[in-house]
């Protein structure tokens, strides 16, 4: 019997002599393409890293795997199939390592769940961009389910120990059931997860808010990329994101190698007094091994009440292993860092936006008054690696610069999700402008760097950025300690192009280097063209230099 590996590698050739026009290998032999050959080897690269990530159960490291897969191979259904399996996996395994979303299941009851599930369908229906399918919502529940019973963190927490052939056995029937009766309503979709509920606690002793919780999870999961149920840890974290402060450690984490690696220090914060310095590896937290808990577990157990503490273990750079007693204080984040002039004899100006929050405005201001006070000529904004944030802060910021017309424009659903955000000629700054962009760099920052293009405000450097175009709204719920993120419209720039899985292109491109995937201060100051260790910034700033001696 042919392994699963064999049958991809065959099954990608067979895609990929199609797509070429190309007859298949059973009807004799053709000269294959050399550029299919290279895409045939990406693809079985591809498969073969995933297939390890998955048997090791390294979800979220799966997930980003088969993300960055669907960027550089778009419409390939297997890496999107894999995908959704991947999501569907992750989420499971955070939502069961995350102790406030076990106290909702452990205290909602049956009845609490149910209208959950309603208030849930409701906000969808009300405020999605996409009219909802109710029936495909169903199936999304019963594949929630099926990869919920595999899941070790799931079994374990509710002593679930039916065998998969017998819980694959009635999945297949209510699922088959759904196909022959959809539902047209929410309300529909409401009374038959009530009856999968009550049929799986008969013959599982499976308690029914633990099902219809799942069905809520899985209703928001598939409806775009964006949109999520948000346990309430989660919804804490994303208001303290949007509010520039939280509780915490003051260090940005990601995973890597079943560690935690730091990839940010926040200035004043415990880590930083502490000793953490950027690409330390937490390896061990509160006596608990990353090898033997989840890096999502790991992390979310850094997370506690103010004045609490959290024994570490690190590495450093070079492995050599340290442990750290750090206390939990509130940290402001702030969203723009770096502030100098980065070339003095011709007053280049720059500093790093490094998110979109309440207080990224304010921040800018004191950026730009600060180098204005020091001579700036010009000014270089780097929003490479900023993820986003509001909209409304990123309008804002783009205000500052263009002096008339469309920022951005939104389209929702519903007439109510359709605005058109102006510039206003009051306080515009008319330094030159020049902006780095990559391909981290997505929704508001992308807002931003599109007006600046399509007003021909500045010059855009480096790499196209994510193509994150959508808006996504936050809905806290009244049944539960929970509450959704859903995508309610899609943004335009200025010229009326579409932002989704297109992007923002500069207007000079710039390739980075591992080196410049966190800009390090030398003494203070940021490494500058001559050491050529940023391509991007050393072509901003000869940019920028030319400019001025053409003024």
């Amino acid at each position: 019997m042919r392994s699963r590996a064999s049958i991809l590698r065959r099954l990608a050739l067979s895609l990929l002599l199609v797509a070429a026009g190309l007859p298949s290998l059973a009807r004799g032999q053709v000269r294959i393409p050399t550029l299919a050959l290279a895409e045939f080897a990406e693809l079985e690269t591809i498969f073969r890293v995933g297939d390890q990530l998955e048997q090791e159960r390294r979800w979220g490291e799966a997930l980003s795997h088969y993300e960055k897969a669907r960027k550089q191979h778009p419409g390939r259904q297997e890496i999107q199939h894999r995908l959704t399996a991947a999501r569907f996996h992750y989420e499971v395994e955070r939502r069961y390592s995350d102790t406030s979303f076990l106290e909702a299941v452990r205290t909602i009851g049956e009845q609490g769940s149910l209208d959950l599930y309603g208030e849930v369908l409701l906000k969808i229906q009300a405020h999605h961009v996409q009219r909802a399918d109710w029936t495909q919502l169903l199936g999304r529940g019963v594949t929630a389910m099926e990869v919920a019973f595999a899941e070790p963190s799931f079994r374990r927490q509710h002593n679930f120990n039916v065998s998969e052939d017998v819980s694959q056995s009635l999945l297949n029937e209510i699922r088959q059931h759904f196909e022959s009766r959809p539902a047209y309503s929410r309300h529909d979709a409401r009374q038959r997860v009530d009856e999968v509920a009550r049929l799986f606690q008969q013959r599982f002793r499976l308690p029914a808010a633990v099902t219809v919780t799942e069905f809520t999870c899985a209703a928001v999961a598939l409806l775009d990329d964006y949109s999520a149920f948000l346990t309430g840890n989660q919804l804490d974290d994303v208001l303290s994101q949007i509010e520039g402060n939280f509780v915490g450690l003051g260090i940005e984490l990601k995973a890597e190698d079943q560690a935690l690696r730091i990839v940010s220090v926040i200035p004043g914060g415990p880590a930083e007094q502490g000793g953490i310095q950027l690409g330390d590896r937490i390896v061990e937290v509160d006596g608990q091994s990353t090898r033997d808990i989840s890096t999502d577990k790991a992390a979310d157990m850094l997370k506690g009440v103010e004045g609490s503490s959290v024994d570490l273990v690190l590495l450093d750079r070079n492995g050599d292993a340290r442990r750290s007693r750090l206390a939990r204080t509130r940290v402001d984040v702030p969203s723009v860092d770096k502030i100098q002039i980065v070339d003095k004899d011709f007053g280049i100006g720059y500093f790093r936006l490094t998110s979109f929050q309440k207080t990224t405005n304010r921040d800018v201001d004191a950026a730009l008054w600060k180098l204005h006070q020091q001579g700036m000529r010009s000014l270089i904004i780097d929003v490479r690696g900023n993820p986003g944030g509001l909209l409304t802060a990123s309008v804002e910021i783009a205000d500052k610069f263009v002096s008339q017309g469309d920022i951005v424009s939104t389209r929702g659903r519903s007439s109510g999700e359709d605005f058109d955000y102006k510039a206003h000629a009051v306080g515009t700054w008319r330094v030159p402008l020049i902006v780095l962009i990559d391909g981290d760099s997505a929704s508001a920052s992308e807002i931003f760097a599109g007006a600046i293009r399509d007003h021909r405000r500045g010059t855009l450097v480096g790499t196209r950025s994510y193509g994150k175009g959508s808006v996504q709204g936050i809905f806290p719920l009244s049944v539960a300690n929970a509450g959704v993120r859903l995508t309610t419209a899609k943004f335009y720039s200025p010229s009326g192009q579409a932002i989704s899985h297109r992007g923002v292109e500069p207007d000079v491109e710039v390739k980075a280097t591992e080196q410049t995937l966190v800009a390090k201060p030398i003494d203070g100051a940021l490494p500058i063209a001559e050491q050529d260790h940023d391509p991007a910034l050393t072509a901003s700033l000869q940019i920028a230099r030319q400019q001025l001696s053409q003024r």
